[in-house]
């Protein structure tokens, strides 16, 4: 009889090993790895910057709310306050991204014309351009009426025909951004947003930089009535013809 309780309290406790644990305690335990597995997932967001109250390039100024730095170039500089809607500062863009292409066009043709233009023209038998002092055409230096109609007649057709092409392009919904020509002949623009982003910023400003050197150009020579590669020859001539000439003129004892 001792012997048969004994073996029933045994097998009784070997029983109890095998049996389910309660159901608070699994329930917990599933809670528990829940949680961690949730953690391990869940990566932080980043909070989104907010936009300065001050304009960047004025920092005196209120920041102007249709520059919100979307744009590249964007310094918030708009004294003035002419882009008051989004609408408006895509119109003035399109308008800048023109106006310095054209100047960059300008700024290396105007001095280019000065130092060859003469050369040319004895090459071709035909009359020079530029003035006496090597100054290129201009309005304020006068001498337009030498180029042939034909020339503008060119240009303005050239001209036309781009804007026209623009104008098709942003109707069928292929501009991107202000200016967006589709031309990229050597594939030299940036696959990545942050490289498109920077190329664009490149541009707009050598382009600011050539309006400025062009509206330079034209005040220079009208005030000082000399050409722009004859004031600054290091720029444009061998080092050696510019030394020759700066001794020769008493600029080198």
């Amino acid at each position: 009889m001792k012997f048969s309780l004994f073996a029933f309290s045994a097998l009784a406790g070997t029983a109890t090993a095998f049996a389910p644990s309660s159901p608070i305690a699994a329930s917990s335990t599933a809670l528990r790895m829940s949680a961690e597995l949730t953690a391990e997932i869940e990566e932080p967001v980043a909070a989104t910057p907010s936009l300065p109250a001050k304009s960047q390039s004025m920092p005196f100024m209120a920041r102007p709310a249709a520059l919100d730095g979307s744009l590249a170039g964007d310094v918030g500089f708009d004294p003035l306050g002419f882009a008051k809607t989004k609408e408006d500062l895509m119109n003035y863009r399109e308008a800048e991204v023109k106006h310095a292409r054209l100047a960059m066009l300008a700024a290396a043709g105007w001095p280019l014309s000065e130092v060859f233009d003469k050369k040319i023209a004895v090459a071709l038998n035909l009359p020079a351009v530029v003035d006496a002092a090597d100054r290129a055409p201009s309005l304020l230096n006068g001498g337009l009426g030498k180029v042939n109609p034909a020339y503008w007649v060119a240009c303005l057709a050239l001209a036309g025909a781009v804007d026209a092409f623009g104008i098709m392009r942003s109707k069928g919904g292929e501009y991107a951004t202000p200016g967006d020509l589709g031309f990229d002949p050597i594939g030299a623009y940036p696959k990545s947003e942050d490289g498109r982003k920077w190329m664009e910023t490149a541009e707009i400003k050598n382009g600011r930089l050539a309006m400025v050197a062009i509206f330079a150009f034209a005040i220079q020579e009208a005030v000082s009535q000399v050409g722009v590669v004859n004031e600054t020859p290091l720029f444009f001539f061998p080092l050696v013809q510019t030394l020759k000439e700066y001794a020769n003129s008493g600029y080198i004892n």
